[in-house]
């Protein structure tokens, strides 16, 4: 017959074993909250993401073709006419002192990622035309290319870098009319500016394509698609690893979210996906066409497209959508 001796010590080894079970699990979840900040935020991080093959893998070859590979081919071709960055020494100090670079002194378009290509009269769908004004440019966001930084700021903190790219234009032209262009994050970038009450009004339109609502959301998709982890683990995982970007990067994901911006938004929104994006979840175009406040909104699905391969998989209907949108909003 057990003894009250023996229920003591049957209660001490369940409390000896769930301590050291409590203490290994939260080792664990610290040690992969801690790989995943640094796999998803660390650009220095020689096993990051930024140095991965992982970010849709294919598009390369699909942008390299057709109206696609034009597009890509233009923006250079219109920025070889100005000197380049480092010649001019072009760049704007973000409010973390670091420096991030630009393409070209004069912009209109600051965008993530996209160009958008120059008339092309003999074209037979005659769907590719631009007006001859416009001059493109593309900020590089802050820790990649010539930018300074070490952790990206998964649009959060990019947007303030945006804003003060389009403050430089409009000192340097008053009567600027800027449409804002931005691509997977920088898509995010983008949503998390235009609802902001330091927006200028110079900035007229924008344009979102395969933009995450939150960083949170896309970060606990990412580990559950990548890593297979079950969703409980996925979302305290990525919570962890909120709190460290908070310490080391100065945010957190859940602060990450263009939801505010998007509900105190009203100039003309573009919203793009792929149906097929296996990198953004295209449930996150509904989430932020709702969202959004403004009266002219429309939405894109490419229903075949991955990741940022919208206008190579579907060219007529992409940039007949995008002209479109562009000549309603500017006028034109």
């Amino acid at each position: 017959m057990a003894t009250t001796h023996d229920h003591s010590a049957l209660i001490r080894n369940i409390q000896l074993a769930t301590g050291v079970t409590t203490v290994a699990a939260t080792g664990l979840l610290a040690a992969s909250a801690h790989m995943l900040f640094r796999f998803a935020i660390d650009t220095q991080w020689k096993h990051s993401i930024f140095h991965q093959a992982l970010i849709a893998p294919d598009r390369e070859g699909k942008m390299n073709q057709g109206e696609a590979k034009e597009a890509e081919q233009w923006f250079p071709k219109r920025n070889s006419r100005y000197p380049s960055p480092a010649a001019m020494g072009l760049s704007c100090m973000a409010g973390s002192s670091i420096r991030i670079a630009s393409t070209r002194r004069r912009i209109y378009m600051p965008s993530a990622c996209m160009a958008i290509p120059e008339p092309l009269k003999n074209k037979p769908n005659g769907h590719t035309a631009m007006p001859a004004w416009a001059s493109p440019s593309s900020h590089i966001q802050r820790a990649q290319d010539l930018s300074e930084g070490r952790y990206v700021g998964m649009g959060w903190l990019e947007r303030n870098d945006l804003l003060d790219w389009i403050r430089l234009i409009v000192d340097s032209d008053d009567q600027a009319r800027i449409l804002l262009f931005g691509g997977s994050m920088g898509a995010t970038t983008v949503m998390m500016t235009t609802g902001t009450p330091e927006l200028p009004r110079n900035v007229i339109a924008a344009i979102a394509e395969s933009g995450y609502t939150s960083a949170r959301m896309e970060f606990i998709d990412s580990a559950r698609g990548m890593f297979h982890m079950p969703k409980l683990l996925a979302s305290a995982c990525v919570d962890a690893a909120g709190l460290i970007c908070k310490r080391r990067a100065g945010y957190d994901f859940t602060e990450a979210s263009c939801i505010p911006s998007l509900r105190h938004t009203v100039i003309p929104m573009l919203f793009i996906h792929g149906g097929k994006d296996r990198m953004v979840s295209p449930r996150f175009l509904d989430m932020n066409y709702n969202a959004c406040s403004s009266i002219d909104r429309e939405r894109l699905l490419v229903p075949d497209a991955d990741h940022m391969e919208s206008s190579a998989v579907d060219p007529k209907r992409y940039w007949d959508t995008v002209y479109g949108f562009i000549r309603r909003s500017f006028k034109i």
